[in-house]
């Protein structure tokens, strides 16, 4: 049973719950999704939950001695030594490729391809660069992103416009949020190496006004999707739709000026758990307009 649960723990299931979340509301989205199949939804969240569970198995294989000199990463499974590199490399390579092969024989070999791409980035590109330079924020963000292209691909059949709005909404969300959890984490991960701020000096001025820009960026983005057809504001769902979206922007862009204000470790996690809200709120109300 502790294994069990050490192997739960290697696929970061609250992170990868968040991930495949994103990816089912993109599905659910699709002009081609007229109705809800609750076996296909759940085939997609199988699949998207053991690739992102690959994924982050791996991180932690190749970042177990960093993850051991770190407080709050230090019992990780394969950082304490109760999973072994073996183990764990076996463990994500299985559940990657179970994962690809659910998404392409179930849905289409677009989405699983997105989905090995993904995998591929964050485990192979994205990790190690963490600690070379700060611009592992922007590689990390492209896969991040790429579960609302995976969702769309997979319900749609292919890339078109809106599969990329939502890309782009998910793309943008990242910095805020990513760089709030930097400027928390600042000191355990500067000790180890990581270089995420994109200022050398850590935590400034500078970091700050840019999670504002991104914040800034991502109203247009949300809105988008009212303008290019892909949801409807005809209606009373579609107008309570925009109107959350809007109080959400304003709720983000708020958070992140406080930070940028008070300069504050509690302004930046107050920034990082506000973003936790902010993606579930935009994406539940995008599919309020489509219902």
């Amino acid at each position: 049973m502790k294994k069990i649960k050490d192997y739960v723990q290697l696929m970061k299931p609250s992170l990868s719950i968040m991930v495949v979340f994103s990816s089912v509301i993109s599905y659910l989205l699709a002009p081609k999704v007229v109705e809800y199949n609750w076996g296909m939804i759940l085939l997609l969240f199988a699949g998207g939950m053991l690739v992102s569970g690959s994924a982050n198995a791996i991180n932690q294989v190749v970042e177990k001695d960093t993850d051991a000199r770190m407080k709050r990463t230090s019992t990780r499974p394969v950082a304490a030594g109760r999973i072994t590199v073996t183990e764990g490399w076996v463990f994500a390579v299985v559940t990657g490729a179970a994962g690809i092969f659910l998404l392409g024989a179930y849905f289409n070999w677009l989405s699983a391809g997105l989905a090995a791409f993904s995998l591929f980035l964050y485990a192979f590109i994205y990790t190690p660069l963490k600690k070379v330079n700060s611009i592992a924020v922007l590689m990390g963000a492209v896969p991040g992103a790429l579960p609302c292209l995976i969702g769309w691909a997979a319900g749609d059949d292919k890339l078109s416009t809106g599969g990329w709005i939502l890309f782009a909404f998910q793309f943008f969300w990242q910095f805020p949020h990513f760089w709030a959890i930097a400027w928390v984490a600042h000191r355990d991960y500067s000790a180890v190496g990581f270089k995420l701020l994109p200022a050398n000096e850590g935590p400034t001025k500078f970091t700050a006004i840019q999670t504002i820009a991104y914040s800034l960026l991502l109203v247009p983005v949300t809105l988008l999707p009212y303008f290019t057809g892909m949801c409807s504001y005809d209606d009373m769902a579609g107008l309570i739709s925009i109107g959350l979206i809007i109080l959400a922007n304003l709720f983000m862009i708020g958070r992140c000026i406080v930070l940028y204000r008070t300069m504050e470790v509690s302004a930046a996690r107050k920034v990082m758990f506000g973003s936790y809200m902010y993606l579930p709120v935009v994406l539940f109300a995008l599919l309020l307009s489509k219902i």
